[in-house]
């Protein structure tokens, strides 16, 4: 039996009864918004979370800062240019983390079938939520209630009959809004100029393009968009996620040689290797990413013949690339492991200029 419509909807709970509904809730610029909130003098003014200095990145901008075109990963100096009279305040992820924590015991009360994303967004399957509300709507609009009240910050969220649409939904009507469907998630600048080669700049006109067609262009990535421009995203929400990857990382204050990295190499290798020892679960692939003084990122990897059994088997491999120059891996570990066991990724991350061999 279908639902009366709901005035602020734009996707309509009578077309959810015989399917899934899900709800994607997504904070408003969620660190920011924690510090403003800790901070009511920093209310209605730019904040930005991030570490001054050369090496640093913005972890998170308030909406006021995004007028200046501040934005999440931007290089802190540029932030700093683009908006020179904004807060900058270093990330307190403890902090952030017992907000999320906070949160999350929110969406459980609706259903025990929560999947975050990151500490700021999860998906909630609430095709049966525990209260009994007759709407999807419904549950995301209390929902979002409930967080403002006890945690005094907005939440945008979307609802739909599939994670995909849902996840677009949510994006739609920020800050504090509610559902409507933009744009395809997943879709990078090189998949969307692809598109536009085939004069493809919305869902209706990808949906006009047979999947033979898409396949020929795209490959494997052809299928998933054909499927996405009509709405089909099979993929369950899945409350127990395994953890699959496992990494350390370090930014240098100056720029450093390659003599100079080595030993740190070394300690992020131990710091995995520690994480690793009481994982469930088997690596094997060694990735190492370095971030040039340009934030320029380099990634290389390595796959020994037998996964690495020791802390030092996931060392001191060595890549090279054009211009001669030589940098070092030094992490543990990535592998499609057999059925029932954990996939895990150590990553290295060093941030430093490679100078040429």
């Amino acid at each position: 039996m279908s639902q009366p419509p709901v005035p602020d909807s734009h996707v309509a709970d009578a077309a959810l009864t015989t399917q899934r509904k899900i709800v994607h809730v997504d904070m408003d610029a969620f660190y920011a918004s924690v510090e403003q909130r800790d901070h009511p003098e920093w209310r209605g003014r730019p904040v930005i979370v991030a570490w001054r200095g050369m090496r640093s990145v913005v972890c998170a901008a308030s909406y006021e800062a995004r007028v200046f075109g501040v934005r999440s990963a931007m290089p802190a100096t540029r932030a700093e240019r683009l908006c020179p009279d904004a807060i900058f305040t270093p990330p307190d992820f403890p902090r952030y983390r017992a907000v999320s924590t906070q949160i999350r015991a929110i969406f459980h009360r609706y259903t025990d079938l929560v999947e975050p994303l990151s500490l700021d967004e999860a998906y909630l399957d609430v095709t049966h939520n525990k209260p009994g509300l007759a709407t999807a709507t419904a549950v995301a609009r209390q929902i979002r209630a409930e967080i403002r009240a006890e945690t005094e910050l907005n939440a945008s969220a979307g609802v739909a009959p599939n994670k995909f649409l849902a996840k677009i939904a949510s994006d739609w009507r920020k800050p504090d809004g509610l559902f409507v469907i933009r744009k395809l998630p997943g879709v990078g600048g090189a998949t969307e100029k692809a598109l536009a080669e085939l004069g493809i700049a919305t869902v209706e006109q990808l949906r006009a393009h047979p999947l033979a067609e898409l396949r020929a262009r795209f490959g494997k990535q052809g299928r998933r968009l054909y499927e996405l421009a009509r709405g089909i995203d099979e993929r369950a929400v899945c409350p127990d996620q395994p953890r699959r990857s496992l990494s350390a990382e370090t930014t240098f204050e100056n720029d450093r040689t390659l003599s100079e990295v080595a030993p740190a190499i070394d300690d992020l290798a131990a710091r995995v290797w520690r994480h690793v020892e009481g994982a469930e679960g088997q690596g094997h692939t060694v990735v190492l990413k370095l971030k040039t003084s340009e934030f320029r990122t380099i990634t290389r990897s390595h796959t020994p013949a037998a996964p690495p059994a020791a802390e030092r088997g996931g060392r001191s491999q060595q890549f090279s690339r054009r211009g001669g120059r030589r940098y070092t891996t030094g992490a543990v570990l990535s592998s499609d492991a057999p059925r029932g066991f954990t996939l895990w990724r150590a990553r290295q991350v060093q941030r430093a200029r490679l100078p040429a061999a």
